[in-house]
């Protein structure tokens, strides 16, 4: 039975959002599939990373993609 990509991302974007760098969480699309976007202020290789820090390649049979956006600040 096919989880909706919305119920997986709810289910670990807590954890997600604990991970160095990580300042968001959403839905987008890579090379025509659904994915799990995971926003950093900016990316470290893999290799930077204690194993537990890094962004899973997948959450049950989504992919995710890492997306660099910088530090967000709250625009007044």
């Amino acid at each position: 039975i096919d989880v909706s990509i919305e119920a997986v991302k709810m289910k670990h974007e807590a954890e997600l959002m604990r991970l160095p760098n990580v300042t968001g969480v959403g839905i987008g699309e890579k090379g025509g599939k659904e994915v799990i976007k995971v926003f950093v202020t900016h990316k470290v290789p893999d290799s930077a990373l204690q194993p537990q820090e890094v962004v899973p390649k997948r959450l049950e049979e989504y992919e995710t993609d890492v997306e660099e956006i910088g530090v967000v600040t709250a625009q007044t």
